[in-house]
């Protein structure tokens, strides 16, 4: 069998994809936590004591919620695009794994960021696994879109290719001017990039636009 015969088959099985992608998600949510650990007890003599210790840990506490968030906005975004996406080929399952490759790296960046939180250095490597997730998410549905691997009514294809489209960049733009905020103050930066994905988990802006 020659590669080319085999790469007409090879990876067209959408629900082995989600399957997997749901997996990579599911472990990175619960290795996030895994970065947050329970005091020293030998450090710990009074009730002062520990409720210190437990107030050091906030950094740890806000980047898993932070992140916990990113990851849940990036599964919302590619179970969209799977809604309507009824086939695949070899390329699309790589794309697919090339995006599950930087939410597999979240865990990381996280832990990084926590552990550096005044420094600039570690919000440019967050929001840098940021921009990698939307890139190879907006490849993805663009890619899904030109092959016609897209489901959707003709009179909505369009619109909905646009607006899943249009949701990308917008993020990914607002992620960025947050980043950068980091040149004045990282605690600033993060807390713009919790806003932004406060407003993107509960359809904040969107759900407004909706009622005019």
């Amino acid at each position: 069998m020659t590669d080319a015969n085999y790469n007409r088959f090879a990876g067209q099985n959408v629900k082995r994809i989600e399957a997997i992608s749901d997996g990579v998600f599911a472990v990175a949510l619960t290795l996030l936590v895994l970065d947050i650990r329970v005091p020293v007890t030998e450090a710990i003599h009074s009730e002062g004591d520990l409720v210190h210790a437990l107030c050091g840990l906030m950094p740890k506490f806000l980047s898993y919620f932070l992140s916990f968030m990113t990851l849940g906005i990036f599964w919302t975004g590619q179970s969209a695009q799977y809604y309507y996406i009824e086939r695949s080929d070899r390329d699309l399952s790589w794309i697919s794994l090339f995006f599950l490759l930087f939410v597999s790296l979240l865990p990381f960046s996280t832990a990084f960021l926590s552990a550096f939180l005044p420094y600039k250095f570690p919000v440019f490597v967050y929001w840098l696994n940021i921009f990698m997730l939307g890139f190879s998410l907006y490849i993805h549905w663009q890619y899904a879109y030109k092959k016609g691997f897209v489901n959707a009514p003709e009179s909505e294809r369009a619109a909905i290719g646009k607006a899943i489209k249009l949701r990308i960049i917008r993020a990914q733009t607002l992620y960025g001017c947050a980043a950068l905020l980091c040149l004045v103050n990282s605690y600033l930066s993060i807390a713009m990039i919790i806003l932004i994905q406060l407003n993107y988990a509960l359809g904040l802006v969107s759900g407004r636009e909706k009622n005019r």
